[in-house]
């Protein structure tokens, strides 16, 4: 047994031994994970793909006179911010929308640009346009304003995402006869392909899969600086079904994460815009797995072979939350090119990035082994249930009352 404490000591005198998930697997399979929990002390992780819950609050400063956007409007680049706090605190989602985006479904290759373009933009360093009309008050007489900002010019930017690092997540085919414009991409017809979003192996929660380790106030690389794990995440759910080394088979936990905006880098913060769905933010996170026992680097070292994820028809089984799944499928299969689904050989095709997963872990293991991060002690353990809440719709309420 090993404790965070005792491993702080080592990265504070130089003596830590810090690997990346691919390299513990490695280590797990020549040495066993006894032998490699007695020689690592912290395994890193990362994954980057886009991650549609996120975005920022800003506080923008007072213009001469101030202004209220509290209860008025705010958009940057014509992007809407939400004003339903202070005078100049607003919130921007990374999939918000100009209001006059065509938003035209027989136009889908249309580039749409949001939320998450105007942060990325922001953490560029580019200038930004901000109009905000205030209704008056006293305290508050100026009702429009329109002016040009850089992220160095607002008081505060805070990066606050509600549901990143899913753990696990589906593979997405489309059983149907059109093709299909969703969130994970482009599906085409009769099975034409299959698209996933996970860093397997390399994937944070997929490493630490109880999460003895990863929990509130969990410091973590984030956006590419550095961050802390706020809360679990919305529609954390880790009663979904796992295999028998207890690693999820399907989305389960999700982790609400935080930090200063203003340290962040554009190349692990990048808007992307999904064909006939909308704009998101591509997001780089990456967290430190100690090693404290045994267990811990059994699961740290579990490779793409042994973490499945479930195959789900994305025309009719997704939307309409009928709870079925076409199979399983590991993460060497998807990570090959193809997989066998029902029999038919399917071409795959990954909405994360595993080069700038494994890029954002080496970054991380650097920090570590150069004693600039030290890792923290949870102040409170993730939620170890959860449930998957549905909205019942009237109709639904009443035909269940009867």
């Amino acid at each position: 047994m090993k404790t965070i404490a005792e491993i702080n000591r080592r990265i504070a005198n130089g003596s830590v031994v810090v690997l990346t998930a691919e390299e513990m697997v490695r280590l797990v399979r020549t040495e066993g994970p006894a032998a490699a929990a007695r020689t690592v002390d912290v395994v890193t992780t990362g994954t980057f793909g886009p991650m549609c819950s996120s975005g920022v609050y800003l506080n923008l400063g007072h213009s001469r006179p101030r202004i209220k956007a509290g209860g008025g409007s705010c958009t940057i680049n014509n992007v809407p911010c939400y004003t339903g706090f202070a005078a100049v605190d607003v919130m921007l989602g990374a999939t918000a929308l100009p209001d006059d985006d065509p938003r035209n479904r027989d136009h889908p290759g249309e580039f749409r640009y949001g939320g998450g373009h105007v942060i990325h933009d922001l953490v560029a360093g580019r200038e930004v346009t901000l109009t905000v009309r205030g209704y008056g008050t006293d305290c508050y007489p100026r009702r429009e304003l329109t002016t040009r900002i850089k992220l160095s010019q607002v008081n505060e930017a805070v990066l606050f995402n509600p549901r990143n690092a899913y753990q696990n997540y589906n593979v997405a085919v489309n059983l149907s006869d059109r093709t299909l414009y969703t969130y994970l991409g482009v599906l085409r017809p009769n099975m034409g392909n299959a698209n996933y979003c996970s860093a397997g192996q390399l994937s944070p929660l997929l490493k630490d899969p109880h999460y003895r380790t990863i929990g509130v106030g969990t410091r973590i690389f984030l956006g590419g600086g550095i961050g802390y794990v706020a809360w679990s995440g919305t529609q954390h759910n880790p009663s979904a079904p796992r295999t028998e080394t207890g690693i999820p088979k399907a989305p389960a936990g999700t982790l609400a994460v935080i930090g200063d905006l203003k340290q962040m880098k554009p190349e692990y913060l990048v808007g992307c815009s999904m064909i006939g769905y909308g704009p998101s933010l591509m997001v780089g996170v990456g967290i430190p797995i100690p090693i404290l026992d045994e267990e811990m680097a059994r699961t740290a070292g579990a490779g793409d072979d042994e973490i499945v994820a479930p195959v789900v028809d994305y025309s009719n089984d997704y939307p309409n939350m009928t709870g079925r799944t076409l199979g399983w499928v590991n993460y060497r299969d998807l990570r090959s090119g193809s997989v066998v689904i029902q029999g038919k050989t399917v071409p795959t095709g990954s909405l994360s990035s595993y080069a700038r997963a494994r890029h954002i872990a080496g970054t991380l293991k650097s920090w570590i082994a150069s004693g600039s991060f030290t890792l923290t002690e949870a102040v409170m353990k993730l939620p170890d249930t959860g449930s998957g809440v549905k909205i019942r719709t009237l109709e639904e309420r009443t035909a269940h009352a009867a």
